[in-house]
């Protein structure tokens, strides 16, 4: 491959991300707020065996990150998978819907995010009414997103670290703690009483799936990789499985350290897990931690969001406007003002529960569509070498899609449902706006010739 090639000279975008700021980027995404308080949810499923559904959630996520990491390098674009999909079906309508689904995805989470932010952790530091703060917070990360990416994925990285370090400290606490011969170890086998565990591990593996969502995140940022076809496999892989090890030890931490039945009724589980090992670690410190690894994840949704925009305009599948880049810094400022704002809007409708409920559905819409298309394209060559998997990996993602789909219960359907009707509409007008813009050009064409 030439350099030139490499550096992918045609793009308006800067190529500011390195192989290690790559797989920080993933990581931070992947390791969002949702641990903090799903390992009780998780629990509530299936008793103390916390850490099997994240194991089956994490060869799930890699079955669909193997279809991303062969089109992100085939095609390294921003668009992500709206930009497969149209290479794959070539339907504008499915493009756009694909798009539509992840945009509406992002937003809504990062809106759920910023809700997040501004509640409970926050009151810890600050009592302030949430929705304000929430606005603020919204406006800082598109501050930071528009400075530029590096800025955006270095802050990551501080961010991740501190992360990370809050997750091991739980590790090692319950660690020591089990070296003293307390806690409660024989639960780490065991499932909830009078479940089948099978259809407890099936059910269960959707909650854990959402902790593992993010990773597609990175296919928008693809374009703004430096050498994305050696790069970017080896640092979705690479961050995914560092995600499941911590995973797997948080749940094999929390079951050791609290009864399930105290676990699950937890909202602040990881809190209480570290409350019970005895250590003297204050509550604002993981109060902090749960602040920062809710505002790594909503920049970093907001930077998806805002280079899905972005790709989804250079396409032709949004406005054109969204296209544009700040002269300096080459972000795509007006995509970054547009998805914030929507963001913002999302805020004053609906409360957290409310917006994450529809994120997952959505986006197991995104990857069966991500799946088919690595099966269509698989005869479409390209002149860059590329990451190829093997050809059962796409079925087998395909298939798990559609079982976790099964999980969802009706009114996220509903929800999912409605959003995508939206999308619809939006597109339908759309073309109504062009076939008559279109008309009156032509008609302006034959009025200069008759003139003529």
């Amino acid at each position: 491959m030439t350099a030139n090639t490499e550096h992918h000279p045609d793009s308006k975008l800067r190529q500011g991300i390195t192989g290690p700021l790559l797989y920080l980027f993933i990581l931070g995404d992947v390791l969002g707020a949702g641990i903090y308080a799903l390992v009780g949810q998780v629990s509530g499923e299936v008793g103390g065996a916390i850490w099997v559904p994240l194991l089956v959630a994490l060869v799930l996520a890699l079955l669909t990150a193997a279809s991303y990491a062969e089109l992100v390098t085939k095609y390294p674009k921003a668009g992500g998978a709206a930009v497969f999909a149209q290479r794959a079906f070539g339907k504008p309508v499915v493009s756009f819907l694909v798009g539509f689904c992840m945009l509406a995805a992002g937003v809504t989470s990062a809106a759920g995010l910023a809700l997040a932010f501004a509640g409970d952790y926050l009151k810890a530091f600050l009592d302030v009414p949430a929705v304000p703060a929430a606005l603020v917070f919204l406006l800082l990360v598109a501050l930071l997103n528009a400075r530029g990416i590096s800025e955006s994925v270095k802050s990551n990285v501080v961010m991740t670290v501190i992360e990370v370090s809050g997750l091991v400290l739980v590790v090692v606490l319950v660690s020591v703690m089990f070296g003293r011969g307390e806690g409660h170890p024989e639960q780490v086998l065991q499932f909830r009483d009078g479940t089948n565990p099978g259809l407890a591990v099936l059910g269960a593996s959707l909650l854990a799936y959402y902790s593992f969502v993010g990773f597609e995140t990175s296919a928008n940022v693809a374009e703004e990789v430096r050498g994305v076809h050696r790069v970017y496999p080896r640092a979705l892989f690479g961050a995914l499985l560092t995600a499941g090890v911590v995973y797997v030890l948080i749940g094999l931490a929390a079951a050791i350290a609290l009864p399930t039945e105290q676990l699950a009724a937890s909202t602040a589980p990881l809190l209480d897990v570290v409350t019970a090992t005895g250590a003297p670690i204050p509550a604002w410190l993981f109060s902090a931690i749960a602040l920062i690894a809710v505002a790594n994840g909503a920049l970093l949704t907001m930077i998806m969001a805002s280079r899905l925009a972005f790709g989804m305009a250079e396409q032709g599948l949004l406005p054109a406007v969204l296209g544009r880049v700040l002269p300096g810094r080459r972000t795509p400022w007006v995509a970054i003002v547009a998805t914030t704002v929507l963001a913002a809007v999302l805020t004053l409708t609906g409360d957290l529960a409310s917006l994450a409920e529809t994120v997952v559905l959505l986006l197991l819409f995104v990857f069966l569509s991500t799946n088919i298309a690595v099966l269509v394209l698989r005869r479409d060559a390209v002149p860059q070498r590329h990451f190829r998997t093997p050809v059962i990996v796409p079925w087998l993602a395909i298939a798990s899609c559609l079982a976790l789909m099964t999980q969802q219960s009706p009114s996220v359907w509903l929800r999912a449902g409605i959003l995508i009707a939206v999308g619809l509409v939006l597109y339908l007008v759309r073309q109504l706006v062009q076939s008559r813009t279109g008309d009156a050009r032509s008609a302006a064409v034959v009025g200069s010739t008759d003139r003529r």
